[in-house]
Formats: C-alpha cells, structure tokens, sequence
C-alpha cells in the first residue's frame, strides 16, 4: 500500500471500489460495551488492591494459607480461561456467541462477588474453606464473563478505527473504577460500616455488585455482534491450537502481555512499601501540607461520618494518605493518556505507539530510581507523567489482540476469536502471578522485614528498585519486542480491506447482526 493511502480509512478505500460504508459504532454502543468493564473491573480492581488485606487483616485468615487461596485460585482461572475460549466461539445462540455469556453470568457474578467478600462467623479452618470455596467460584464465574466479554470487542465490527475508538470508552470505565477502588473504597466501607471494616466491605461489595449487574445487561442490550464465522465452519480444537501456534503476532502479543502484566504486578505491589519504607516520614507530611491534603480531609469530614477519612489521620499515616493522593492524580492522567490513544494510533499505527509510548513511560519509571528518599514532590510528578504516557497505551493492547484475531482469520480463513483472547487472558494472568511472586521473592532476597519501623539499606533500596529500575527495564524489554510485530499500520489496512470484500462477496466469513 503507497505512504499517499495512509490517512485513509478501509471504509473511503471501499467506498471507492463501490462497497458500502458500514460497521460504525455508534456512541451507544460504545459506552454501553465499557460499561461491561466498568461492572468487572470494581471487582477485580477490589481483587488487585484488597484482597489480602480483606483476607489477613478483616477475615483474620492466616497469611499463608490467604497466598495459597490466591495463587491456587490464579492458576485455576488462568487454566480455565483456555477452555472458556474454547467453549465460547463453539457456543451458537440468536444472540451470538459471546454476549449471551455476559447476560447468563451478570446475576451469579454479582452474588458470588458479595459472598467472597462476606465474614461469616466460623473457626479458622472454617474461614479458610469459605474463603477458598468463594474465591474459586468468583474467578470462574469471572472467566465465564470476562473472556466472552472481551472477545465480544473482536465482532463488534472489523473496522479498526473503530475498534481504536471503542478500546479508548472501554479503558475511561476501567480508569474510573480503578479511581473508585484506589482512592473512594476504604472510605466508603468505613463510611458504610460506621468504622467496622467488615460490615463497611460487605455493603460496598452489594453496592458493587447491584451496579454491575445492571452495567452486564446494559452491555448486553446495547451490543450487537456482526463478525460471525459461516454456520457451516466447524473446526477442531486442535486446528485452532495449530493456528495459534503459527500465528507470529499473537505470540509477540503473548510475551508482551505476560511482561505488562508482570510490570505492573511488580510496581502495583510495591507501591506502599515505597511510600512507607523508602521515602521519609517528615517529607511526607511536608508534601501533605503543601498540597492541602489536610484541609482537603478535614472539609470531606464534614460531609461524611468522621470515621470514614481517620486510615488519613492516624499518626504515621502519610505514607498512606501520599499513596493514595498520587494514585488519584496518576489515575486521572491515565484517563487523559487514554483519550489521546484513539488519534495517536488513527495516525501512526498502533503497533508504532504502544511501543514508543510504553518505552517513554519506563523512563520515568526508571527515574524514579535516582530520586532521594526526601524527592516527594519530584516523585509525585514522576508517577503522573509516568500515568499519563502509560494510559495512551492502555487501549492499544486490547484493540492489538483484537487484530491478532483479524490476522489470523486473513491467513487461515477461519474465525475463533474467543480462543485468541483466551490465551491473552492467560498471559495476563500468568503475568500478574509472576510479577506478584518475583516482588515477594526479591524483598526477601534484599533483607526486607515486616513490621519494623526502620528497614535495613537492601531493603529499601531493593523496594526503590522494584517500582523503578525493574519494571521499566521490562517495560523497556515489551517495545522492544514489537520491532517484530509483524501488523504494521499498513498490515492493518491491508487486512481490513482483504476482510471486508471476503464478507461483502460472502465466500468466508459473514457479517452480520445478531440481535
């Protein structure tokens, strides 16, 4: 394809050889599809941030046996997601394929939330079995409606700006629930529960759980699938395992997603025992009284019960409170990064972006590594500048895998979308239990010890590794790895051309709108 054809849409490009525009998604559907993640991501998100927490310090379950739930639960969702891709692209309804897995699930995901988050009054070895039944339903249950929920963004339409587009609604709802889970949840559930932390989880969880049921079927109401394989095709599992095999892209996507995942494992896990443990105390209370944070505490007290805010106002409490204020800040520039991905990516590619924007954000990351333990200002801008140049990149892996499936139903004439976003998914997983065992393994390698007021110098300069250094050299290490990610701008365009005059001449895979 000639560098003059780069601005131009596959629609303009067919339009001129006398196929109709067609497959624009209009702004319903594309809020109501984010609105899907929005619903998932307040548990996961609640997952990522509290659960063991929620497990040792609210549920009073041994440490140890709170990790084994956890990472025997992480491999169980891990495995089952391959078998969950597997299930949804041979699952045929009038609905389509995926969405009905959003509507069948929305209910028992939202029960199963609340029960994984409930203390009901056994023995120990009572709460562990309860904690370990729970949490195996929940992420089962949140396989069987996250992957076909996920998948479901591949069929919503082969146009790739599209998709670009889509990607970038879908991760505005996860940067707010990431918002709400990081910033607004403990003080919701001491709001909640009069300052009994267990009672406060439970009723945000229902809180949580009632929003996301209604957000899955609004998912489901407002979408409609429109890439659909031939009725007639029926391929065997092994055939598609041989296909993925051979598909150059998706392995660069799975590697890649395997070391994003273990990067932010790596930086989300350490993030309070920087705070806590590397930067000074005093620093940190300086900083607070620079940016009003007391003031700021002190008016949202008068509107919620005085309870609701004191994790803030405890002494030895601003490693917390700075925590969670670069959060908030870091989050809402993620949401501004990600609304420039969508014009970014339309102009230069998503292949070329994601990985000169992921190579950039691992530079800050990496600076932080030469900051002093007293840098707090410096360190705060860092992580949002950082959380800026990260979000442009955050809709891009998502819509890339998307493509992944488009390249391999061009090369192979068959369609299996779900299997695809399977294996993703896997990878993902895979990532945030390597990166959430690597960090574990490398405090105790440089010394760290917990509960003590003053860690030894390994220690704290191995956690200032950990969230700086580290993650960027694997940030560093996925953009490299796109310099063979074979789906170039101009692939893409190639790809969607060749795929829309297959369907609209009906000699492969049919476009249609299932309602």
């Amino acid at each position: 394809m000639h560098s003059s054809n780069n601005n131009s849409s596959v629609s303009d490009i067919l339009a001129d050889k006398g196929v109709p525009k067609r497959q624009k998604l209009s702004v319903t559907e594309k809020i109501g599809y984010s609105l899907g993640d929005l619903a998932a991501n307040l548990i996961f998100q609640t997952l990522m941030a509290f659960l063991a927490f929620f497990y040792t310090d609210i549920y009073k379950i041994p440490p140890a046996s709170a990790s084994l739930i956890m990472l025997i639960g992480g491999v169980v969702g891990a495995c089952f997601n391959l078998a969950m891709g597997a299930i949804a692209d041979r699952t045929n309804t009038r609905w389509g394929k995926f969405r009905p897995w959003v509507l069948w699930t929305a209910v028992p995901f939202g029960i199963i939330s609340l029960l994984a988050f409930s203390t009901p009054g056994f023995n120990e070895g009572g709460k562990i079995a309860y904690a370990f039944i729970t949490y195996f339903l929940l992420v089962i249950v949140y396989s069987a409606n996250n992957l076909p929920y996920s998948a479901l963004s591949g069929v919503l339409t082969g146009d790739m700006k599209e998709r670009n587009s889509l990607a970038s609604y879908r991760f505005v709802a996860v940067m707010i629930a990431q918002f709400t889970i990081q910033v607004l949840l403990l003080p919701l559930a001491l709001s909640l529960g009069g300052g009994d932390k267990a009672s406060g989880f439970e009723k945000v969880m229902l809180v949580f759980a009632v929003t996301g049921v209604i957000c899955f079927i609004i998912t489901f109401l407002t979408t409609r699938e429109r890439i659909a394989p031939p009725k007639e095709q029926k391929t065997p599992l092994k055939q598609d395992l041989a296909d993925l095999g051979a598909n150059k892209p998706w392995i660069i996507m799975l590697v890649l997603t395997i070391l994003v995942f273990t990067t932010l494992a790596t930086k989300g896990g350490m993030n309070i025992f920087y705070f806590k443990y590397y930067l000074t105390e005093a620093s940190q209370v300086e900083f607070l009284d620079i940016v009003g944070f007391n003031s700021i505490i002190s008016g949202l007290s008068n509107i919620f019960p005085p309870h609701a805010f004191e994790e803030f106002t405890k002494p030895g409490s601003a490693p917390y409170a700075v925590a969670s204020f670069t959060s908030a800040f870091s989050t809402i520039s993620m949401i501004l990064g990600i609304f420039l991905s969508k014009p970014l990516a339309d102009r230069f590619g998503k292949r070329n972006i994601y990985g000169c924007f992921l190579a950039l954000s691992a530079i800050c990351l990496i600076a932080i590594s030469f900051y002093s333990n007293a840098a707090v200002v410096a360190v705060f801008v860092t992580q949002i500048i950082h959380g800026f140049l990260y979000g442009i990149t955050i809709p891009l892996l998502w819509a890339m895998i998307a493509d992944v499936a488009d390249y391999s139903e061009w090369k192979n004439n068959r369609r299996a979308t779900a299997i695809v976003f399977s294996a993703m998914i896997f990878g993902l997983k895979v990532g945030l239990s390597v990166g959430g065992a690597l960090s574990a393994w490398l405090l105790g390698i440089f010394g760290y010890v917990p509960d003590v007021a003053v860690q030894a110098e390994s220690a704290t300069n191995g956690i200032r590794m950990l969230i700086s250094t580290i993650p960027g050299l694997i940030f560093i290490a996925g953009a490299i790895l796109l310099f063979w990610y074979p789906i170039s701008k101009e692939t893409e365009l190639q790809i969607e051309k060749d795929l829309r005059e297959r369907r609209e001449s009906g000699s492969e895979i049919r476009t249609e709108i299932v309602e």
